[in-house]
C-alpha cells in the first residue's frame, strides 16, 4: 500500500473531527494490521472503489462513539440509538468523501460506498491487503483508522 493513499484520509480524518467537534486532535505512531482483524465496539466500514479500491475502518470504543455523537449532535447522547449511530456513520462517510476528494486531486478519481456500523468487540473483518492504522487521540478518546486500499490492474484485478 503507498503513503500517498493513506495521507488523504489523516488530513480529511484531522479536518473533518475538527469541523464537526471543534476538536484538534494529534496522531499516534503508524502500524500495520493483517489482513484479518478483529474491531473495536464501533466500528465504520466505507467502501472505495476506482482506479485504487478497498476499505476505510474508522474504530472506537463505545464511550468514545457516544461523546463524538454528543458534539456532533450537540445534544447529551447517553445510549448509542439509532440517531447517535447516524452520526457517527456519517462522521465515517464525511471522512473518506474528503480523503477521496484528495484523492481525485492528486489524479485518482474514486467513489464510496455508504456507510455500514459494525457492533461488537472481537468482529473479525478480512481485507484484501494488510491495512495501515492510524491512532487518531481526541478529547473524546482514541479513534483508530485503518486503510486497505491497492490499485486495480488494467485487467480490473487488485494489485498488491
Amino acid at each position: 500500500m503507498k503513503v500517498e493513499y493513506i495521507d488523504p484520509f489523516v488530513q480529511a480524518a484531522f479536518e473533518v473531527i475538527a469541523q464537526v467537534t471543534g476538536d484538534q486532535p494529534t496522531r499516534g505512531p503508524l502500524s500495520l494490521r493483517d489482513k484479518s482483524f478483529t474491531t473495536q465496539q464501533v466500528t465504520i466500514v466505507v467502501g472505495v472503489t476506482g482506479p485504487v479500491e478497498g476499505q476505510a475502518l474508522y474504530g472506537m470504543s463505545i464511550v468514545t462513539a457516544s461523546k463524538i455523537a454528543t458534539a456532533m449532535l450537540q445534544q447529551e447522547v447517553i445510549s448509542l440509538d439509532e440517531l447517535a449511530t447516524s452520526a457517527i456513520s456519517e462522521l465515517g462517510n464525511m471522512i473518506t468523501a474528503h480523503a477521496t476528494a484528495r484523492l481525485a486531486k492528486s489524479g485518482i478519481v474514486c467513489d464510496i460506498t455508504p456507510p455500514s456500523v459494525l457492533r461488537g468487540m472481537n468482529v473479525e473483518v478480512s481485507t484484501f491487503i494488510p491495512a495501515l492504522v492510524v491512532p487518531v487521540l481526541t478529547q473524546f478518546g482514541k479513534m483508530e483508522i485503518n486503510v486497505s486500499l491497492a490499485e486495480v490492474a488494467a485487467s480490473g484485478k487488485k494489485a498488491a
